[in-house]
């Protein structure tokens, strides 16, 4: 998981400041409008939609704005029709790029696109040329608050849990099937364990090892990605030293 876990823990400190001025409402209300445009406005009834919402409120998106956004997916009020899309290529170094996007104009989206991997040493390459290199799965991250490492590895596995693993900041991932998210979500909530991140996501089967001489432009490149406005999450399967990552902060 040295892709992602790399690229999440430089996320989470983004997401915090993001979150503050609001720059991810925008993604945010996006999701809520798609999930329940494609399985309606009912939150039980409708796992990708619960867990935009439970994504909005994270962010402290406000009640009337989740309320709105979900009334835009199912129709009951105008709204932009989003479509989902996906790009994959290849950053400086060679490693691997895989995005999840929603855009209300996909010639646009992927002019825009193909001009930041070009601008940071990077390629947009064709459809399947990285995508077999990520596994979708569920993903937990959670902060232990006091358990063990012996604890949370029995909590994940009696959940369905595939894998666990410590990330550099001291979160720990878990992965599983897909289906398994509320399950893992649910387990960790009753246990009073702090929930980082619970979502679907690509996890990348193999890493590539990313030098000095690239990992600032990449840096950049996974920058720019993440603060694209029809980008939802870009993944990546990067695998940087700790000093290397240390030296960027």
């Amino acid at each position: 998981m040295s892709g992602h876990s790399k690229w999440a823990t430089i996320r989470r400190k983004k997401e915090k400041t993001d979150a503050a001025r609001g720059r991810v409402f925008t993604k945010v209300i996006k999701e809520i409008v798609v999930a329940a445009r494609n399985g309606g406005g009912d939150i039980d009834a409708n796992p990708r939609l619960r867990v935009a919402v439970q994504a909005a409120k994270a962010v402290n998106m406000p009640q009337e704005n989740i309320t709105r956004a979900i009334k835009k997916g199912t129709g009951e009020l105008p709204g932009t029709v989003y479509e989902e899309v996906t790009y994959e290529g290849y950053g400086p170094g060679g490693c691997a790029i895989y995005m999840e996007g929603l855009t209300d104009n996909r010639n646009r989206t992927v002019a825009e696109i193909r001009h930041i991997f070009t601008r940071y040493g990077g390629n947009l390459a064709e459809t399947n040329a990285v995508a077999y290199i990520f596994s979708r799965k569920a993903l937990i991250e959670v902060l232990p608050g006091g358990k063990s490492e012996d604890e949370i590895i029995e909590i994940a596995l009696e959940a369905g849990a595939e894998d666990v693993n410590l990330d550099e900041d001291g979160a720990y991932s878990i992965t599983g099937q897909p289906s398994d998210l509320e399950t893992l979500r649910e387990r960790f909530e009753e246990k009073g364990i702090e929930i980082e991140t619970a979502e679907v996501s690509m996890i990348a089967k193999t890493s590539v090892p990313v030098d000095e001489k690239h990992v600032k432009s990449l840096m950049r490149l996974m920058e720019a990605f993440e603060e694209h406005d029809d980008i939802q999450r870009v993944y990546s399967n990067f695998d940087i030293s700790p000093e290397l990552l240390e030296s960027l902060e």
